[in-house]
């Protein structure tokens, strides 16, 4: 038996255990989109289609998105209807940022939201700012 290197075999679902083929699929890269993953993080976290996670995928609020739904306890009708809102905004957003990508041509390092690039370039001190 040949054990495969990540890197041949794809990235395959944690769910599902098919591969995620494309990043407008990638709940990974949604969440680096939506600045909930460090790009240092990035290579070393599990992969999985984002409507394999129902947790996230059920704030993607998109006519071009099937909705989702989850159960449970963190099911949004059973959260605060103002943090529903804002999350909804947010990862509306963040999902339509990662369909775009593919035809941006941009590095990666721009695939996330300008306010998570803008936290990131503050927290780092970029621009010449001392952090402490």
């Amino acid at each position: 038996m040949t054990i495969m290197a990540r890197c041949d075999q794809g990235y395959l679902c944690d769910v599902c255990s098919q591969d995620v083929e494309q990043i407008i699929d990638s709940d990974l890269y949604l969440r680096y989109v939506l600045g909930e993953v460090s790009p240092l993080l990035l290579p070393r976290q599990r992969e999985r289609h984002i409507r394999c996670h129902p947790a996230l995928a059920q704030f993607i609020v998109d006519p071009n998105f099937e909705p989702i739904h989850c159960d449970g306890v963190f099911a949004k009708e059973n959260l605060d209807a103002e943090f529903v809102r804002q999350r909804e905004e947010q990862v509306a957003r963040a999902w339509r940022r990662l369909q775009e990508i593919p035809r941006l041509g941009v590095p990666i390092t721009e695939y996330p939201l300008p306010e998570v690039l803008q936290a990131w370039r503050e927290a780092t001190g970029e621009g010449g700012i001392a952090k402490e």
